[in-house]
């Protein structure tokens, strides 16, 4: 008696993605794909239904819930999938709360396919793999915690990068305005910064938020 492979289900809301992870993965002997979804909402619809193993998540998608969001939402359910994050992005603003959200690894898109292929296996097993380098992005922030970035600081410098207001950051996290100045006061000390542009150009370097386009 064979054992039975590990289903999977694709997430990315690009067809051509979707098309050559699963070209990669149907050829790797107990693995089987069956099932795609373009958006996170489907992601976590079909997750719902129980007969898959291993989720390959992407972070970013056009329009709706996120990447991170839907992991929340799948490793919630009972007997949930484990979530694999499959992205181009290896900021702590993406990595923190993907990790947060429950997802058992995070690879970038650039792995070669016997890394893919082994990740989706310890994923299945409920073991972690993580990125070369987003495990060294981990282990930096372990070893001088100080300096680090809160998750919730990473969320409001990544706001600010992207032109909202002390305001709108406040209206888009459920702050007070006092409680986002209060984090920026604190990202301006540990990045050595005394002003938002400053902050976001640090940040920006260090890759501790993504690269506005």
């Amino acid at each position: 008696m064979t054992d039975a492979p590990i289903r999977l289900l694709l997430a990315d809301d690009h067809p051509v993605v979707r098309a050559g992870l699963r070209a990669v993965l149907e050829t790797e002997p107990g693995i089987e794909v069956v099932a795609e979804a373009a958006t996170a909402e489907e992601a976590v619809a079909r997750a719902g239904a129980g007969d898959l193993d291993v989720v390959l998540m992407d972070l970013q998608f056009g329009v709706g819930m996120t990447g991170a969001e839907a992991t929340a939402a799948i490793t919630a359910g009972p007997h949930a999938p484990r979530v694999l994050i499959v992205t181009t992005y290896d900021t702590d603003a993406d990595i923190l709360p993907a990790i947060a959200a429950g997802a058992t690894g995070y690879l970038l898109k650039d792995a070669p396919p016997e890394e893919l292929a082994a990740a989706v296996r310890t994923a299945a097993a409920g073991r972690t793999t993580l990125a070369p380098a987003v495990a060294d992005r981990l282990m930096s922030r372990l070893r001088d915690p100080g300096t680090a970035l809160t998750r919730r600081e990473t969320e409001v410098l990544a706001l600010v990068a992207g032109g909202l207001s002390n305001q709108a950051v406040a209206a888009r996290l459920h702050l007070t305005e006092g409680t986002v100045k209060s984090h920026l006061a604190r990202i301006f000390t540990k990045l050595g910064v005394d002003s938002r542009t400053a902050a976001v150009a640090t940040a920006t370097r260090l890759g501790l938020i993504r690269r506005m386009i």
